[in-house]
C-alpha cells in the first residue's frame, strides 16, 4: 500500500526504524526493506503494507521479478530528493517507478533544497502539487553551537580536530569527510593516537555497514568517520547537508556543537 523510496541504504533503514516505532501499537501493519542485500525467491509476492527501499532495488522486484504491483501502491513516498537527484540513476530510476503508479496515488516527495533542479525534478513527479516550505530562519536551530577553523593544510586539519578534543568534552562524536581517501586517513590517524574509530564509507558492504553503525550506536566507538555515504550530494550543496546533520544532531542530544 505504500512505497518509499531513499537514495541510500543508511537512509531506508532510518526511514523504517521510525515506521516501525510509529507503528508498534499496530500489530497487522508490516515492514518490508527492498535494499541491497535483501533477496527473495522467485515467484514470491510480497504481503507487507510498506516498502522502503533504494530506487535500483525497488525497480528489480517490481518490474523484473514481480514481487510486487507498482499499480497497487496507495501512496509514494520520494524522500531526501535533492539526494537523490545528486546520485547517478537514481532520477531515471525513479521517473521510471513513477510511470507505473497510477493516477490515485498519493505521491509525497521531501527535500532539504529547493533550487531549480529539485522543483524540475518535482514537477515530473509531482503533478499540481501542494507546497509547504520551512522558512530560512527555522533551518537552523538555536541551540546548536556552530564553530568553523581555516585550515590551509591537511596536517592543520588534524590538529584542528585535536585542539577540538583537548578543549571539549566529547562523548561520542560523527566526523563527515569529503572524499574516502581522506575518511581513510583520518581514520588511520585517529587511531594510531590511540581513539576508538569506526570508518563508515560507500565501498563497504551492507553487513560491514550495520557492523559499523551497531557499534558505534553501542557506544563501542567514540568516533565514527564517514563520507556522504548518509547524504550524496555534491561540493555544491556541501552547506545543505551540514544543515541537514547539525539538525540530526540536535535530534539526538539535548546540545550540539558542530
Amino acid at each position: 500500500q505504500v512505497l518509499c523510496l531513499s537514495p541510500t541504504y543508511e537512509l531506508a533503514i532510518q526511514t523504517g526504524e521510525v515506521a516501525a516505532k510509529m507503528g508498534q501499537f499496530c500489530d497487522d501493519i508490516k515492514i518490508r526493506y527492498a535494499v541491497r542485500g535483501e533477496e527473495l525467491a522467485r515467484n514470491h509476492r510480497l504481503t507487507e503494507h510498506i516498502i522502503i527501499g533504494t530506487p535500483g532495488k525497488v525497480l528489480d522486484w517490481s518490474t523484473k521479478y514481480k514481487f510486487f504491483d507498482l499499480s497497487k501502491i496507495a501512496v509514494f513516498v520520494l524522500d531526501e530528493a535533492d539526494v537523490m537527484i545528486a546520485t547517478q540513476g537514481h532520477q531515471d530510476q525513479s521517473f521510471r517507478i513513477r510511470k507505473f503508479l497510477t493516477s490515485n496515488c498519493q505521491i509525497m516527495f521531501f527535500s532539504a533544497t529547493y533550487d531549480e533542479e529539485v522543483m524540475q525534478f518535482a514537477k515530473g513527479i509531482v503533478p499540481n502539487p501542494v507546497l509547504i516550505r520551512l522558512k530560512r530562519e527555522e533551518e537552523s536551530l538555536d541551540n546548536i553551537q556552530q564553530y568553523y577553523t581555516l585550515c590551509e593544510h591537511k596536517d592543520d586539519k588534524y590538529q584542528a580536530i585535536s585542539n577540538i578534543y583537548g578543549g571539549i568534552t566529547v562523548g561520542q562524536v560523527i566526523i563527515f569527510c569529503q572524499t574516502r581517501k581522506t575518511a581513510a586517513w583520518l581514520t588511520q590517524k585517529m587511531t594510531k593516537d590511540g581513539h576508538a574509530v569506526a570508518l563508515l564509507s560507500g565501498e563497504l558492504t551492507v553487513e560491514e555497514r550495520i557492523n559499523v553503525l551497531d557499534r558505534f550506536r553501542e557506544g563501542k566507538e567514540k568516533v565514527l568517520i564517514t563520507t556522504n555515504v548518509l547524504s550524496r550530494g555534491n561540493c555544491s550543496r556541501k552547506s545543505y547537508f551540514f544543515r541537514r546533520r547539525s539538525g540530526s544532531s540536535k535530534r539526538k542530544s539535548k546540545t550540539s556543537a558542530c
